[in-house]
């Protein structure tokens, strides 16, 4: 405070390029001095002894930092801190990719697709075994709201950091290559579904919980047939009476007339006589 208070008012300057170089230079001289000042050393082996000492050091020095660390009260993770949490994930995860600096791109060999296969599967493995046992928790109208409420905030962060790009022009070309690859997709879908599904029918067990469910839906379709039956009973639809239909209404009066009067068989008889009537007048 003492020594502030005696520093007087000062006027600021300027950081040219010179004294930037100046600073560069000064920094380069203290390390090369640095360095120089260092004698020469023997290097030695590590031996499995200084391992086992190292290993002690680290765990003690464990055992001691647990000893320090006082008694705490845990929290409940509450759905603020899990977005607060996502959140640095992903804040870390953008500037971990803005760090990176250019690199030279290899091509991916089969050995390299085996053995990244290989990792895969023991990684899931190691996992699986890695894992505890859990207490489930249900999911509340609460969660639901948050969860829903965090997708539609993570989708409109991700369209604000789109940047804009160039559209470019559809070409007969690229409609060509692209019907062709959905023709192509097709097939092999359809390969894919004569091989693993066609032909192969889908058991399911018939236990009494079904046949219960089936029964009970045949019940439920039944009381709405008959239900929808009694509505619809006495009621009739309209139609609209045209020429023809008068005239086949007529004509079908008509059948019906000499069906029921038996006229159609008193002319069949009277046509019969009249026909062995002329017989006889020609071999009379």
């Amino acid at each position: 405070v003492l020594y502030k208070e005696s520093v007087g008012t000062g006027t600021p300057t300027p950081v040219t390029p010179e004294m930037e170089r100046v600073k560069r230079n000064q920094e380069i001289c203290s390390s090369v001095l640095y360095k120089e000042n260092i004698g020469k050393a023997t290097p030695t082996p590590v031996t499995p002894e200084m391992e086992r000492v190292k290993r002690n050091q680290e765990i003690i020095s464990s055992v001691l930092y647990k000893e320090n660390v006082g008694k705490v009260t845990p929290t409940p993770i509450t759905p603020e801190m899990e977005r607060v949490k996502r959140n640095q994930e992903i804040i870390s995860s953008v500037l971990y990719k803005e760090n990176v600096g250019q690199a030279t791109p290899t091509p991916v060999t089969p050995e390299m697709e085996r053995v990244r296969r290989n990792q895969e599967q023991i990684s899931s493995v190691a996992y699986r075994e890695g894992l505890g046992k859990a207490t489930p928790s249900p999911v509340t109208p609460e969660m639901e709201r948050v969860k829903r409420n965090q997708e539609q905030i993570s989708s409109v962060l991700y369209k604000e950091h789109m940047a804009k790009g160039t559209p470019t022009p559809l070409t007969p070309e690229m409609e060509r290559a692209k019907r062709n690859q959905e023709n192509i997709s097709s097939v092999l879908y359809s390969d894919s579904f004569r091989k693993q599904v066609q032909g192969k029918a889908a058991y399911v067990l018939d236990t009494p919980e079904m046949r219960r469910v089936r029964e009970t839906q045949k019940h439920i379709s039944t009381v709405k047939y008959h239900e929808d039956f009694e509505k619809s009973k006495g009621s009739f639809t309209p139609v609209v009476t045209d020429p023809i239909t008068e005239r086949v209404k007529k004509n079908m009066q008509d059948f019906s007339d000499i069906s029921y009067r038996g006229i159609q068989r008193r002319v069949v008889e009277m046509e019969r006589k009249r026909v062995d009537q002329d017989q006889e007048n020609l071999t009379g």
